[in-house]
């Protein structure tokens, strides 16, 4: 195992503290043998459950390491995208999707049944959250579940799925006890929080530690056997709930640090300083200050909904959080934020949002990724046409979008900078031609990554 250092905000403790986590060596390693304990080298199949951003990348990571992947997902025009090599991966994914399906080691499947005929499960469904923030949990409860139904002795399973502490308690280790099935002697259940960092190729997964804690001791164990096929590192902890934990405070950490980069960046705007500048020198001290760049807001899959978990499941114990509540409000508020700057530079020449032509740059919530989940773009188109505006967008991953309230815009194949009023920067992709936009009369840049534009201002 690489040697790796703690990232902690704090001043030498983590030379102190770093051996308190228990690294995981599989049998063989110290000799030499390869990864893994003989087992998972040569021979096993794995199961994984839902092939979305974290499955479908689990699963060609495995191609090579496993005889047989069984992929499970409930639809079928996914299955069909991912049989056509249409899903979205990066470059080293793609090539392994297309030599897991050309040598037949993937298989695609709709039946969940087909979980039964695996040596391990590993579950890696949706969790995301309702229009009252409270967590949508169907799809994770219809996943479980089914594998807990299709379970037999012998099975190691685990769940990456963010969800509340305790999550694998209540929807695996407790119902397959009332099958009959104990975890620890006859399966063997954890949890090992996906790290996924969709678009980014400088985050791989071999590269990228992994969590896991299990139900048991042996549990662990098992599971990390496995999990140690899709990466060199490998931690364990003394339960599920604390790597249930482990994956929720990571996320919340981020949303917080988030919240408070878009805060410090409007106290910059108001203070006549670049907070771009101020962030690259805060972050040349070595220690005490882990920095975030500020953005139009915050979407994707993770950030802007885990941590409505702890906040749901803290509320249910009568217990709060006020620094995470106050995060995601200040979250939740951002794409406002944008639109009032947007009238703001708009007003600054004699002209009102009602009536204006404006063109948002970049619909998804991330650069390098066709993903809309819980977008700020949607929110602040929908609230830009809510005040009378004419809005349009570029986004060459994603030719058509749908807003909230049901309407459906088509990208712009070829915008032209004077044509719009006001030009809203939200998502620059790699290697995509943005010079178009220098020629916008007015840019409000919330990506603040537009250098030169002479009527440029930042969110």
């Amino acid at each position: 195992m690489a040697e790796r250092r703690l990232s902690l905000a704090v001043n030498g403790r983590e030379n102190l503290l770093d051996q308190k986590l228990i690294t995981f060596q599989a049998m063989g390693q110290a000799a030499g043998a390869g990864r893994g304990n003989g087992h998972w080298v040569t021979a096993g199949s794995v199961a994984i459950v839902g092939l979305g951003y974290v499955g479908l990348p689990t699963a060609v990571a495995l191609h090579g390491e496993v005889r047989r992947v069984i992929g499970i997902d409930s639809s079928p025009q996914r299955l069909r995208d991912i049989a056509a090599r249409r899903a979205d991966l990066g470059g080293p994914d793609r090539e392994r999707l297309a030599a897991a399906l050309a040598d037949g080691s993937l298989e695609l499947t709709t039946d969940p049944a087909a979980a039964r005929a695996a040596d391990a499960v590993l579950i890696c469904v949706p969790t995301p959250v309702d229009s009252r923030q409270c967590p949508d949990l169907s799809a994770l409860r219809a996943a479980c579940a089914a594998v807990v139904q299709q379970a037999r002795a012998g099975q190691v399973i685990i769940l990456t799925s963010t969800s509340y502490v305790g999550t694998t308690r209540d929807l695996l280790t407790g119902p397959l006890r009332d099958r009959g099935l104990v975890a620890g002697s006859d399966v063997h259940v954890a949890f090992s929080p996906e790290r996924i960092d969709p678009g980014n190729p400088d985050h791989v997964q071999r590269e990228t530690p992994r969590v896991v804690g299990g139900a048991s001791p042996a549990c662990t164990t098992r599971a990390a056997e496995l999990i140690g096929r899709l990466t060199d590192s490998v931690y364990l902890v003394s339960s599920s709930e604390a790597a249930e934990a482990t994956k929720l405070y990571e996320n919340i950490f981020r949303a917080v640090s988030l919240a408070l980069a878009n805060e410090f960046a409007d106290a910059c705007g108001a203070l006549s300083l670049d907070p771009i500048e101020v962030t690259l020198a805060a972050s040349t001290k070595p220690y005490g200050f882990l920095g975030a760049f500020p953005g139009p807001g915050v979407g994707g899959h993770c950030i802007p909904c885990d941590p409505h978990y702890l906040l749901w499941q803290l509320s249910a114990a009568d217990r709060s959080a006020p620094l995470i509540e106050q995060a995601m409000k200040s979250i939740a508020l951002r794409p406002e934020r944008v639109i009032q700057r947007a009238a703001e530079v708009l007003a600054a020449d004699g002209l009102q949002l009602a009536g204006a032509r404006i063109i948002v740059i970049g619909a998804s919530y991330k650069a390098g990724v066709r993903d809309l989940r819980e977008s700020p773009a949607l929110a602040i188109m929908a609230g830009l046409i809510r005040e009378g505006a004419t809005v349009a967008y570029y986004d060459p991953l994603l030719p058509v979008i749908e807003l909230p309230g049901g309407q459906v815009l088509a990208s712009e194949t070829a915008p032209s900078g004077a044509g719009w009023d006001l030009a809203v920067a939200h998502t620059l992709h790699p290697r995509a031609d943005y010079t178009w936009a220098y020629s916008c009369p007015r840019l409000l840049d919330g990506t603040y990554q537009f250098f030169g534009p002479p009527r440029r201002a930042v969110v």
